[in-house]
């Protein structure tokens, strides 16, 4: 059951997501140049508030992400970001973002470096550099795949844009037998913890799962 502050706190994110939404679409943008009232506003930040859910159930296959992800694919449930930056994604999370390769599609990969670090090969030919503004590095969990070859990461296509990211993976069903939290930066998993308690159902990930 959950407990009375785990429901504060998810209902404090769920409004930090609604405001956060909000102010990117109508009518926020005809609210910043004066052309709505304020109680238009509450409106819409009301609404926001109570439509869907913080999560969505995304399925991935590929054994870039083993063992988090299991070989045969996996039923992720997946936090929506309203914003993706230094201060709500972290290095260690777990991303579904873009595809830099085919913009179609959503990969999975674990948040390596973010704007600011220095990018150094094991390879001497390459030459170090520095992650610029708003871009990061993702690589695969999965240390027996090789690099360029069987696996596609940073390593295969470079630095990525933190605004391909589309949201964080939170839990992983391998199997109906084997499922669990996805292990994130501590940051994350403590931000993450109200909502995963509160909206997290195996059974119904169980139903949507395809291996």
């Amino acid at each position: 059951m959950v407990s009375l502050s785990t429901w504060f706190r998810y209902i404090a994110h769920k409004l930090e997501y609604s405001v956060s939404l909000s102010w990117k679409v109508p009518p926020f943008t005809s609210y910043k140049r004066g052309q709505i009232t304020d109680k238009e506003v509450g409106n819409a930040v009301w609404k926001n508030l109570f439509q869907g859910k913080l999560t969505y159930m995304h399925w991935n296959k590929g054994e870039e992400m083993a063992p988090t992800i299991g070989a045969q694919g996996g039923t992720l449930l997946v936090r929506k970001l309203p914003a993706t930056d230094p201060t709500r994604v972290f290095v260690g999370d777990v991303v579904v973002l873009k595809d830099p390769q085919n913009s179609d599609n959503y990969i999975v990969r674990r948040l390596a470096a973010i704007e600011g670090y220095e990018m150094v090969s094991k390879d001497e030919k390459d030459e170090p550099f520095v992650l610029e503004k708003d871009q990061c590095w993702v690589l695969a969990d999965n240390e027996n795949l090789k690099p360029k070859q069987e696996v596609n990461d940073s390593r295969t296509f470079g630095p990525v844009s933190m605004t391909d990211i589309a949201g964080r993976v939170i839990y992983s069903l391998r199997t109906a037998v084997d499922h669990g939290p996805v292990q994130n930066s501590h940051f994350s998993m403590r931000k993450d913890l109200p909502v995963l308690e509160v909206e997290l159902d195996v059974d119904e990930m169980a139903k949507n799962h395809k291996a």
